[in-house]
């Protein structure tokens, strides 16, 4: 096959390009170029895509005797990622970039240009595995239940799956994948995995909110609608939050509270109790299946809500292309904006993204 290996300058991405060229397949590697300033994307071994990472992209891949190129997808990715991810916060939602960078980047944009290059499939470093089922090909869990990235690959389609290799998923660890590139001689072998947003360049996501949407002071109400104290800003706050509220009248059974809900049209933030932040029922009309549909309206499946929680057992219908997704146990402080990826055993059968949930303590 004609491979387009995506390297972030990472280890993982170069291990994978190594083995697809190992595997016999014509390998070109490319970079992406996510910003076209300098300094923009976080530097060192926290974040991804900076000039470090593509001159580290480049070492690997002349390493491997592989044609190299940089591809400037910055327009793309302010537009469908960065701006994205300031309007969900203005609306008062938590949004996932690494999942709308998978959806509109890495396994949209980049995937069209290669096919349209006659390329076969993009290969990348993610953990998780491709099965070829009696439907047609199939998302399914890593081997390395530490390092699985199915939940943020949730967002692929049966036709992108078609056109995707993943070579470390079946690899029982990452030392394993970084003990293959010292062997290869990758530069890489030791390198610090990425976190956190890559496009904050300081870490501080709070500031950088603040700075894009601005600051306006509100009130923090109990869910009575008694205000208990203030803010300088909704965006800075998450459901489930406890620290920094700096509440000005204490519970009266003198416990903490969490954040429960923000409100951006009124620029109010609603606390309450540890127990309220448990969740009944999620939906979300904005969905996808990651291979074949499910052939009934209403399925058993298990329900993950972020990328590192534990999967939950639910029932899940759709009805009239709305997702509605009961678990059979409470979910824990659940925020709209996030992302809800379901499974059956290790395979992935779909996401939405959450616009409504229903608590399973009521108000009084």
């Amino acid at each position: 096959m004609r491979i387009l290996a995506a390297m972030s300058g990472g280890v993982d991405s170069a291990v994978a390009a190594a083995r697809a060229v190992e595997a016999g397949h014509d390998v070109v590697g490319v970079h992406l170029a996510l910003s076209r300033a300098g300094g923009t994307l976080r530097a060192g071994s926290r974040g991804c895509c900076t000039i470090e990472d593509a001159m580290d992209a480049r070492r690997a891949a002349d390493k491997l005797g592989i044609p190299f190129y940089v591809w400037d997808f910055s327009e793309r990715f302010r537009e469908d990622v960065i701006e994205d991810f300031v309007s969900e916060y203005r609306a008062g939602r938590t949004p996932n970039p690494c999942m709308r960078c998978n959806e509109k980047i890495k396994f949209a944009a980049l995937l069209e240009r290669a096919i349209e290059l006659g390329f076969d499939a993009v290969c990348t470093g993610h953990y998780a595995t491709l099965v070829d089922g009696p439907e047609g090909r199939e998302l399914h869990r890593a081997s390395d239940q530490a390092k699985d990235q199915s939940y943020v690959l949730g967002v692929l389609t049966a036709q992108q799956l078609a056109h995707t290799y993943f070579p470390l998923g079946a690899t029982p660890s990452k030392a394993l994948v970084r003990a293959e590139a010292e062997a290869r001689g990758l530069s890489v072998a030791h390198k610090p995995d990425s976190h956190d947003i890559c496009f904050i360049p300081d870490g501080d996501t709070r500031g950088w909110l603040a700075d894009k949407v601005g600051v306006e002071a509100g009130p923090i109400v109990d869910r009575s609608g008694a205000v208990v104290g203030g803010h300088e800003g909704a965006h800075a706050y998450t459901v489930g939050q406890r620290r920094g509220l700096k509440l000005g009248v204490p519970a009266a059974d003198g416990k903490p509270r969490f954040v429960l809900e923000v409100r951006p049209v009124t620029n109010t933030v609603v606390v309450g109790p540890k127990e309220a932040l448990a969740t009944a029922e999620i939906a979300g009309e904005r969905h996808s299946w990651a291979g074949a549909a499910p052939t009934e309206d209403s399925f058993a499946c298990d329900v993950q809500i972020r990328a590192h929680a534990d999967p939950v057992p639910a029932w899940a219908e759709v009805v009239d292309g709305r997702v509605t997704v009961r678990p059979d146990m409470p979910l824990d402080g659940v925020a709209p904006g996030q992302t809800a990826v379901l499974y059956t055993g290790t395979r992935v059968l779909g996401q939405f993204t959450i616009d409504r949930t229903v608590s399973a303590v009521p108000v009084g």
